[in-house]
């Protein structure tokens, strides 16, 4: 799926309050069609490479792929999933939990790589929400009660101690103020 006109506008906007940060050092993007066109303008303005990052991506809901959400909505695995993701698997898929620790790993490993470094990721909600989640030391059954706006900017600090929370859901503002902590 392509970005809509809005999406498009969404990703533009970022990009420019982005390119405002003294630094990135990457910018890393879920495969994902519409993750790679909300990452390439920030790629973009700050001149550098898009790296596809095959652990951003969204969970995997196997035999559901294709449902509509009105569909999904009356499964009768539609209350798992919202209220007990943790004992949810899609059938043909993978689990929430499954996602979280995909998710956590590559960041771990993105934070390891990228020591001291501020780095871009573009992901899809439900692997933010798990992140967010795993930030702050919440169980993933209460991660559904996060919200994540498309286009909008997280940031979560991770360094020698605990993640820090920074911000969720920045659709507008000075960035500049991530990158004094």
């Amino acid at each position: 799926m392509h970005l809509s006109d809005e999406g498009q506008e969404q990703a533009r906007a970022l990009a420019e309050r982005v390119a405002k940060l003294r630094s990135i050092a990457a910018v890393y993007t879920s495969p994902l069609e519409r993750a790679r066109e909300t990452a390439a303008p920030i790629a973009r303005v700050r001149r550098l490479a898009l790296r596809v990052e095959r652990d951003l991506t969204e969970c995997d809901i196997g035999e559901w792929t294709g449902l509509s959400l009105k569909r999904a909505r009356r499964k009768p695995e539609w209350r798992k999933v919202r209220h007990h993701p943790s004992g949810f698997r899609f059938p043909g898929g993978e689990s929430f939990t499954e996602m979280q620790a995909r998710v956590t790993g590559a960041l771990a490993r993105l934070v390891e790589r990228h020591p001291g470094e501020t780095i871009a990721l573009v992901s899809h909600a439900d692997p933010i929400k798990a992140a967010i989640a795993h930030a702050l030391g919440l169980p993933l059954d209460l991660f559904q009660r996060i919200a994540v706006a498309p286009g909008s900017l997280t940031a979560i600090a991770y360094g020698p101690d605990a993640p820090v929370l920074l911000t969720v859901n920045s659709r507008d503002g000075d960035l500049t103020w991530l990158q004094t902590r």
